[in-house]
Formats: structure tokens, C-alpha cells, sequence
């Protein structure tokens, strides 16, 4: 499937001012590439609730867990450079790790977020990351792992990060920077640098009675009620470790210089769209290839799918990618099969789709009451393939 510009604009164009009109966005930056080309760049709204900034072509914004997908093809890079295969024990090169009963789980396991491990007993800060380090080799799984899983909101970010300097000798942060960032020119950081700041979007909690994710959630399932009482895993997982939990504390320029591979990248739609174009292109774009085949297979191919012990609806994850779950009834990555991506709390988006080679990323910075993708970006994604 080809797109052709002018009619893809034609489609996606009102559906966007439609964001902004009737669904309150307030910025927002849309950038769909295929082919290792750019097919669409479209922005609009302001940096600020004064409206006294307009979101510019070089606006970057933070984008929440939409990072995690950076970081799990830093991570697979790593351990493609070192010819280190996921069905191997992390212990293998985190010896620590293996305490508590962790002896045996895989790299797969950790990645797929099958690892039983989304929340810790020990009550650490999250701007502390070697007492973070030293609480996940001390904490014993919460469930036999690989026998089910469940989104690792916070935690994830730690353990693939220090994998990453067991294998790689460097953070995943510099090594997005050094080996993806600056031979791409993509403009997105994990660690803002303060001279950046001046460009960067204010984010803003969602407010009461917005537009939410889509009504693909289970009779019997309530997430959100989960989330909002204390001692659920839902709400372990998503505070612990713990800090920074309001919206408006990673507006400050010391929280955004922090390395958070969980939750804490900022940059453009352009950027991520163009990275996951890469992915989508046979792996090429700018003349460079980076991933073996090998490699790529490992993001389209699905390691846990089924209910998701944290989220309570169907989920699916590859090696570090989510993807569309087996059993769902709504599509956060279009139609194809192959796709794969990773959202960000509060509306961020962004996914490849090989098989129609297409990158895609939307990012915006007034948030919504979701964690993963609502209508404001899957109205955008369905517009994208014409029936």
C-alpha cells in the first residue's frame, strides 16, 4: 500500500483540527513518513496554557512511555552487537539480578514484561537509580515468571537501561545518543540538555471529564478504580519506585535532564516517526542500516499476549514493543499484524508498520485520563489506511 501525499493530507488534516476544535487539544504535532521518506508533518496549538507560545516545527515535548520503545531497540542493538540472544539468562551478565528466585529468567522474559517484576516491596525513590538497581536484584518476583504478564509501568525503564551498561559498558540514554540520535539527526533525548528547554512544551495533567481511551475493557475489569486505591498492583506498579508521580514535576529542567528510560524522553514527532520509519523500511534509511533481520524479527514477533495482570484488559509485547493483542477489539497499530510501537500515558503514540513501511508518531502535550493510545491519535492511525 502506497499513500499519496496530498490525499493522505486531505484525510488527516481536518481530523486533526477536529482535535484541537472539539476534543480540547491544546499543542499537538503529527509526522507520518513511508519508504524512508517523509509523507506528512503537520502541527498546530500552543506550548502553553497562556497560549503566549505557539508549537513551533521545532517543539519538543515529553512523551512518557513512549520511550520505552527507544530504549527496548537500544537494548536489542546491545545485545545484537554482542551477539547475545533473548533466550538467555540475565544473570548472565547481571549476576545480582538472579537473587530472590530470578536465577533463570530471560532476557525475553524481562523484555515482554512477563518478569513478575512491576512493582517493588521496598519503598525507593525514583531519582536514585542504583538504590532502584539494588531493590529490583533484592525483589522476589510477584508471579512465576513467564507464566503470565503485566505491564512494568515503571520499573521497566531500570532494568533494561542496566542491562544495557552490563553488556554496552554506557547508559541507554548515551547509547541512543551516540549510535541512533546523532548519525540520524533525531531530535529526541532521554536527559534534556538545559539549553534545549527553551523549546520544550509545558505538559499538562488531564482534566476531570475528558475524552479517554477507547471502550475495549472487559466487564469486571476497572483499571482506573484499580489505579486510584492503594495496595492494588495497579497502583504498586504505577508509584513504585516511587516520586515524580505529578504531571507538573517533569516540567522542571532537573527532572527533564534525568535519564528516566521509563517515562522520561522528550523530543519531536518527526523524530520518532522517522526513527520508526527506519524499523518499517527493511531496516534502512539515510543510506544507513543498523538492524540485523534477525534482529527486526525480534520486534514483530510476540512473546506474551493475553490479559494483562496490571492493565486487566488483552495486552501484547515483543522484545520490548507492544502490539496489538490477539484478542482485542480495539487497534492501537493499524491493521497489519507486523506492526509495533509504544505509547506514551496521555495520548503519544508512535508505532511502525512494516508491512505497508510506514512510521508513524503523534505528540501533544494537554494530557488525557488514558494510559494507552485514545481516539485523538486512532482517528489519525484509522485515516492513515484508506478502506
Amino acid at each position: 500500500m502506497r499513500f499519496n501525499a496530498e490525499e493522505l493530507r486531505e484525510r488527516i488534516a481536518p481530523l486533526l483540527q477536529d482535535n484541537f476544535q472539539r476534543f480540547g487539544e491544546l499543542g499537538a504535532a503529527l509526522s507520518i513518513w513511508q519508504n524512508g521518506e517523509p509523507l506528512l508533518d503537520l502541527h498546530g496549538g500552543f506550548r502553553d496554557t497562556k497560549r503566549e507560545h505557539p508549537w513551533t516545527n521545532d517543539t519538543i515535548v515529553l512523551v512518557w512511555s513512549a520511550t520505552k520503545g527507544i530504549g527496548s531497540a537500544c537494548l536489542l542493538h546491545a545485545l545484537q552487537e554482542n551477539r547475545i540472544k533473548i533466550d538467555r539468562r540475565v544473570s548472565e551478565f547481571w549476576p545480582e539480578f538472579g537473587r530472590s528466585g530470578k536465577m533463570d529468567v530471560t532476557i525475553a522474559q524481562m523484555v515482554s514484561h512477563s518478569a513478575g517484576l512491576c512493582a517493588l516491596d521496598e519503598n525507593v525513590e525514583v531519582t536514585e537509580y542504583d538504590a532502584v538497581i539494588h531493590a529490583l536484584e533484592r525483589q522476589t518476583p510477584l508471579w512465576r515468571p513467564g507464566s503470565t504478564h503485566g505491564y512494568h509501568a515503571r520499573t521497566f525503564g531500570f532494568l533494561i537501561d542496566e542491562l544495557v551498561r552490563r553488556v554496552a559498558r554506557t547508559s541507554i540514554s548515551k547509547y541512543w545518543r551516540t549510535i541512533f540520535a546523532e548519525p540520524l539527526s533525531l531530535d529526541f533525548w532521554i536527559g534534556l540538555p538545559e539549553e534545549l528547554n527553551s523549546r520544550c512544551a509545558t505538559i499538562y495533567p488531564a482534566k476531570a471529564g475528558t475524552l479517554a481511551e477507547p471502550k475495549n475493557r472487559p466487564s469486571g475489569s476497572d483499571f482506573y478504580h484499580d489505579l486510584a486505591t492503594p495496595g492494588t498492583l495497579q497502583r504498586k506498579t504505577f508509584t513504585s519506585p516511587y516520586g515524580l508521580n505529578a504531571v507538573s514535576a517533569m516540567n522542571k529542567p532537573e527532572n527533564r535532564a534525568r535519564e528516566f528510560v521509563s517515562f522520561g524522553g522528550i523530543g519531536s514527532a518527526s523524530a520518532l516517526a522517522k526513527f520508526y520509519a527506519m524499523l518499517a523500511n527493511d531496516n534502512q534509511i539515510d543510506g544507513r542500516k543498523f538492524f540485523a533481520n534477525d534482529t527486526l524479527n525480534l520486534m514483530t514477533t510476540t512473546i506474551s499476549d493475553g490479559p494483562d495482570r496490571v492493565f486487566e484488559i488483552p495486552t501484547a509485547f515483543s522484545a520490548g514493543l507492544m502490539k496489538d493483542a490477539t484478542k482485542t477489539e480495539r487497534k492501537l497499530f493499524g491493521p497489519s499484524t507486523y506492526a509495533f510501537g509504544h505509547p506514551g500515558a496521555g495520548g503519544s503514540h508512535a508505532f511502525a508498520d512494516p508491512e505497508n513501511r510506514i512510521g508513524f508518531a503523534y505528540v501533544m502535550n494537554q494530557m488525557e485520563q488514558s494510559v494507552l493510545p485514545n481516539e485523538k491519535s486512532l482517528r489519525l492511525v484509522d485515516a492513515m489506511y484508506p478502506p
